[in-house]
C-alpha cells in the first residue's frame, strides 16, 4: 500500500494563514471607513450637478424655481408663481436630489440668489467633519 504526499503540511496552511493576515491588516484599514469620505466626495459632485440644472433651468425661465417650488420644478412643470416661461420637453432632472445620505437636500431661493446645501451625514445644521453642512456656495 503506496501513502500518497500530495496533501499540505501543518506549517504550509499555517504559513499561508500568515500571509492572508498581514495582508489583510495592510489592506482593512486602508478600505474601512472610506464610505463617508466618499459620500462627502459624492454630495459635493450632487450639488454641483443640481445647481448646473437651476442655471439651466434659469436661462430657459429667466428665474430660478422659488423656494416653495423647490427643486421638485426641475422634474416636473411646476404651478404657481413664478410660472416657467419655457419649460425643458423632459425637464432637468429625473427625479428630485437627495443626498448621499439619503436625506433631501435643502434649496431656498432668496429672489434673486439661490442656497442650495446637504446638512451633512448627521441631517443636523451646522456639525463638524463628515457632519458639515455642504454649500454650494463654499464649493
Amino acid at each position: 500500500m503506496q501513502r500518497s504526499n500530495s496533501g499540505f503540511t501543518l506549517i504550509e496552511i499555517m504559513m499561508v494563514v500568515v500571509i492572508i493576515g498581514i495582508l489583510a491588516a495592510l489592506i482593512i484599514p486602508n478600505v474601512v471607513g472610506r464610505d463617508d469620505q466618499a459620500r462627502a466626495t459624492a454630495v459635493r459632485n450632487d450639488i454641483r450637478a443640481v445647481a448646473n440644472a437651476l442655471d439651466m433651468y434659469k436661462m430657459d425661465n429667466t428665474q430660478y424655481p422659488s423656494t416653495d417650488q423647490g427643486l421638485e420644478a426641475l422634474v416636473t412643470k411646476p404651478s404657481g408663481f413664478p410660472e416657467p416661461k419655457s419649460y425643458a420637453p423632459d425637464a432637468y432632472l429625473k427625479k428630485v436630489p437627495v443626498d448621499p445620505w439619503g436625506k433631501p437636500l435643502v434649496y431656498i431661493n432668496d429672489g434673486g440668489k439661490f442656497d442650495l446645501y446637504s446638512l451633512g451625514s448627521d441631517g443636523k445644521e451646522g456639525g463638524e467633519g463628515y457632519a458639515a453642512d455642504v454649500h454650494y456656495s463654499d464649493l
